[in-house]
């Protein structure tokens, strides 16, 4: 039986005037993206805690956080109390992956460590058992609309193959230049979550583009190797 492909809308590439409309039209999808941006761990600011509350209010699909800022060890608490139900912080932003991964345990949401471009998946290697999933960027972070960095595949496999040598099986989710056109790249690679933004809401028909990416990526897992 092939693995079943998720795929989360971002709503960095919504209309933020329409939002609510905007998570209508994705509801098809399997977990909505929410990017927060401080303008010092990456170089643009996004949403905040109150928006993630809304959104979780105008939902019904999980809501997926990644928290691209400097400071995770103060501030993820707040976005969980907010409603997040899977919460992505970067390893390269604490000192102490493990402890905010037991804290993110402990009020109930799914724990998730996202890696920069140039961050090694060797680097998880101690905490991947605890992990309920990994977030793969495949672009460098902080602006929606870049291109897939080749390599990443690469790098998905080695991290599927890590899990494998470990008897876990995490989500892989990744993040950068995901359309129907590249999804099976990382899905053959060991890839099940694909975070899609403008290859979404540039659509005219959001629901047909969920699909038409879901299908390339199921595709892509029928040729993993």
């Amino acid at each position: 039986m092939l693995e079943e492909i998720k795929i989360a809308p971002s709503i960095l590439a919504a209309n933020y005037l329409r939002l609510g409309e905007e998570l209508a039209d994705v509801s098809t999808g399997d977990l909505i993206h929410f990017d927060v941006m401080d303008g010092h761990f990456v170089p643009n600011l996004s949403f905040g805690i109150d928006v993630v509350r809304a959104v979780k209010s105008a939902t019904d699909l999980p809501v997926d956080v990644h928290l691209m800022i400097t400071n995770p060890d103060e501030m993820v608490e707040k976005y969980l109390d907010a409603g997040a139900d899977y919460l992505s912080f970067h390893y390269e932003a604490t000192a102490h992956a493990h402890r905010l991964v037991s804290l993110i345990h402990e009020r109930g949401a799914k724990a998730s460590v996202a890696l920069n471009p140039a961050t090694p998946v060797a680097a998880l290697e101690p905490i991947l058992g605890d992990l309920d999933m990994v977030l793969v960027m495949t672009v460098n972070p902080g602006f929606g609309g870049q291109s897939f960095i080749e390599s990443s595949s690469r790098k998905i496999r080695r991290l599927r193959r890590m899990c494998d040598e470990q008897g876990v099986n995490p989500l892989i989710e990744v993040d950068g230049g995901m359309s129907a056109k590249t999804v099976a790249k990382v899905t053959s690679a060991g890839a099940n979550v694909i975070v899609a933004g403008s290859s979404v809401f540039g659509a005219p028909d959001r629901a047909a583009a969920i699909d038409e990416i879901r299908r390339a990526g199921q595709a892509g897992v029928s040729k993993m190797a």
